[in-house]
């Protein structure tokens, strides 16, 4: 079975290097491709000197554009299955086999890990961070029909068929809750698994309060007319 992990980073010198490097410690079989999106630091630099991959977009194209990017990457040069692995240091690699297990059991075609699903001890977020990321969840799971708890986790594994799809068509800006309900009217099997985030070591997320503000409005509405889109037929050959 191929696999990578995909690491989008933006300005993330002081982190992605350690990211790889606990990616390499959890599966030294994974290949990894780090998708720097525009960043004015060493982040590229940095990830070729630990032996990943990069990608460099020509500008910033902000997390949906960096994560299709790599899915796209994978897509294309034929892996079975794609872990996600966010470049600030906020997911554990070390967690990776609960990750991984639905979909190599064949029981998932996409896992998600969950700061919420069980008791799980770690960094959480601001208490109003939290609240949205809560009213996201009983929206979000009155739409797909079944019980999500952490609508902006980006801690993923993916099969073949979760990568053709958000290789084809991934939600740009804020696109963790707009990919929970693609994946749904694709009919794809989601699970959540349980998992316990970190606080970034260094550098600051570009997530503020009044960002939080706008990214509930905006995710909320385009929720909404998601809804209306049509469906993106994956590529013939990814069944």
């Amino acid at each position: 079975m191929r696999r990578i992990a995909v690491v989008p980073a933006f300005n993330e010198q002081q982190n992605v290097g350690r990211v790889i490097e606990e990616i390499r410690a959890f599966d030294p079989g994974l290949d990894i491709v780090v998708v720097d999106d525009g960043s004015v630091d060493a982040t590229a630099a940095v990830a070729r000197q630990h032996g990943a991959t990069v990608l460099r977009l020509p500008f910033n194209l902000g997390i949906g554009g960096a994560v299709q990017t790599g899915f796209r990457y994978a897509f294309e040069h034929e892996y079975d299955l794609a872990v996600r692995v966010d470049g600030d240091g906020q997911h554990d690699p070390s967690q990776l086999d609960r990750v991984i297990a639905p979909v190599l059991a064949g029981e998932a075609d996409i896992a998600v890990g969950s700061r919420f699903v069980a008791d799980v001890e770690g960094y959480r977020s601001s208490r109003s961070r939290r609240l949205g990321i809560r009213l996201l969840a009983v929206v979000v799971s009155r739409i797909v029909g079944r019980r999500v708890t952490d609508t902006t986790s980006g801690f993923q594994a993916l099969n073949r068929k979760g990568i053709a799809l958000f290789a084809r068509d991934y939600p740009h800006d804020y696109p963790e809750v707009e990919a929970t309900v693609m994946v749904s009217r694709h009919r794809l099997r989601a699970v959540e698994v349980p998992v316990s985030m970190r606080e970034r070591s260094s550098g600051r997320s570009s997530i503020t309060a009044m960002r939080s503000i706008y990214y509930m409005v905006k995710v909320l509405l385009a929720i909404f007319v998601g809804l209306f889109r049509r469906n993106v037929v994956p590529e013939e050959g990814t069944s």
